[in-house]
C-alpha cells in the first residue's frame, strides 16, 4: 500500500492496550519533569514489559502482520547467510551461531537448514530474543520444519560470557531506540523531546538534555553535516555500548549486520531534512511515532559509518561491506537457486521472491549488509562481488 494510504483503526481491544501503553507513556513524561527524550520514548512504545510493541505478542511479521522480513520472502536469503556463516564456521574449526532477535524464527530454520545441506552445523544455535511470545513462535517453527535439529537450539535473554562462531542481525538495529535533535536557527542543536498537552502526545524542540547527544551532532556538524536551519534527522547513542557488549563476548568469530540504511555521508545529505523514522502497521507505512503506541512498528534507518566506528572502539575488525544484493550474489543465490528449482508452478514465486531480495528498487540496495571480525581474516565470499568500506 502507499505510505499515504489512511491507516486503518485497531479494534477494541488493541485500542484499549494502546490505551494502558500511552498511560504509561505520560506516566514517564511527568516523571521526567514534562519531557521525554524521544529515545526513552521509542524504548517504552517498542519494549515496554508486556506493552511494547516487540513484546505484547501481537503478530507483526509476514502477510498477517505489519511487515515481511527478507527471510519470509524466501528460504534463499538464510541460504545465502548459511554460506557465509560456513565459511567462517570452517576457519574456525566449527563453533556456534547467535542470533538476534529472530522474528518468527524464518532465518534460523533456513540457516540450519544451509549449514546442514554444507555440512557445517554449528554446536549451538542461540538466539537472543526478549519476547517470550517470540521465542515461543520461534520454538514451534523450529520444531515443525527442522524437528531433527531443534535440540541445537537455545534460547538466551543476554549475551553469553564467551562466544566462538558467527553473529546474525538481521533488521535488529533499524529497531534500536535512536535520539532525535533539530538544528535551530543560529545552527545549534536542539533535541525533539516528547510531552503532552491535553492528554495527547506531542513533540518539543527543547535544548539538548541527554548526555552525548551535543557531541554527537557536533562531530556531524564537523564533517559538513546536519548543519541547515531546520535539518532533522537522528543519532543512535546505543550503538556503541552494543558493540562493546558485543565486543566483549565475541573471542573469535564473525559478525553479520543486515539492515537498511546508508553510510553517514548519504543518511545526513542536506536533502534528508527529515530525518529517516519511520513507522509500519498492517504494511501501511506512515511518518507518526505518537500513532497507535503498541501496536507499530517504529524504525530509524541504520548509520552504518557510525557502527564501525563503535565496532572500532570495541576492537572489531571491519571486514566487510555491501549492498544486500551485492552480498547475495557472493554467496551464490544464483546457484542456490537453480538447485531449488524443480520446474513447477512454485518456480515463478521463487523467482519473484528473489528479485525483490535483488533489485534496487526493492530490497537489493535500499538494504546493506556489514561484517565485523576477530581473530579471522578474509577474503569473504559475500564481499566477493563488491567492497564498499571506502564509503563508510
Amino acid at each position: 500500500m502507499h505510505p499515504t494510504d489512511p491507516v486503518p483503526h485497531p479494534d477494541p481491544a488493541a485500542a484499549h492496550h494502546s490505551a494502558r501503553l500511552g498511560d504509561l507513556i505520560r506516566a514517564g513524561i511527568a516523571a521526567a519533569g514534562g519531557l521525554l527524550p524521544f529515545d526513552r520514548f521509542m524504548d517504552l512504545a517498542l519494549y515496554a514489559p508486556g506493552l511494547g510493541y516487540y513484546v505484547a505478542g501481537a503478530a507483526k511479521f509476514g502477510a498477517g502482520g505489519d511487515f515481511v522480513t527478507a527471510p519470509q520472502l524466501s528460504p534463499l536469503f538464510g541460504g545465502c547467510i548459511a554460506v557465509q556463516a560456513a565459511q567462517a564456521l570452517e576457519r574456525l574449526g566449527g563453533g556456534d551461531v547467535l542470533e538476534f532477535g529472530a522474528g518468527d524464527g524464518a532465518l534460523a530454520v533456513a540457516v540450519l537448514t544451509g549449514l546442514e545441506r554444507l555440512g557445517a552445523l554449528p554446536g549451538r544455535y542461540l538466539i537472543l530474543e526478549p519476547s517470550p511470545d517470540l521465542q515461543e513462535r520461534q520454538r514451534a517453527l523450529l520444531a515443525a520444519r527442522v524437528p531433527h535439529l531443534a535440540g541445537r537450539c537455545a534460547w538466551l535473554t543476554g549475551l553469553p560470557s564467551a562466544l566462538r562462531g558467527v553473529v546474525l542481525a538481521n533488521e535488529v538495529l533499524d529497531a534500536m531506540p535512536v535520539h532525535r535533535f533539530s538544528i535551530g536557527a543560529g545552527g545549534e542543536p536542539l533535541e525533539l523531546c516528547v510531552g503532552e498537552r491535553d492528554g495527547a502526545l506531542i513533540e518539543v524542540e527543547a535544548p539538548v538534555r541527554s548526555p552525548g547527544l551535543t557531541a554527537a551532532i557536533t562531530a556531524l556538524q564537523h564533517a559538513g553535516l546536519a548543519q541547515t536551519p531546520g535539518y532533522t534527522s537522528e543519532i543512535n547513542l546505543r550503538l556503541h555500548p552494543w558493540c562493546a557488549a558485543l565486543g566483549d563476548c565475541l573471542d573469535a568469530g564473525l559478525v553479520l549486520l543486515i539492515d537498511y540504511g546508508y553510510p553517514a555521508s548519504a543518511y545526513y545529505q542536506p536533502d534528508r531534512t527529515m530525518g529517516t523514522l519511520m513507522c509500519h502497521w498492517r504494511h501501511q507505512a506512515h511518518a507518526d511515532p505518537y500513532r497507535h503506541l503498541g501496536l507499530q512498528d517504529i524504525g530509524a534507518h541504520v548509520d552504518f559509518s557510525a557502527v564501525a566506528q563503535a565496532a572500532l572502539a570495541a576492537e572489531l575488525t571491519v571486514a566487510g561491506f555491501a549492498t544486500q544484493a551485492q552480498f547475495l550474489i557472493g554467496c551464490g543465490i544464483d546457484r542456490l537457486m537453480t538447485d531449488a528449482a524443480d520446474g513447477g508452478a512454485a518456480d515463478l514465486n521463487l523467482a519473484q521472491a528473489v528479485k525483490q531480495l535483488l533489485l534496487p528498487a526493492a530490497m537489493g540496495e535500499r538494504f546493506k549488509v556489514l561484517a565485523l571480525s576477530r581473530g579471522l581474516s578474509g577474503p569473504w565470499c559475500g564481499f566477493s562481488m563488491r567492497d564498499l568500506r571506502d564509503r563508510l
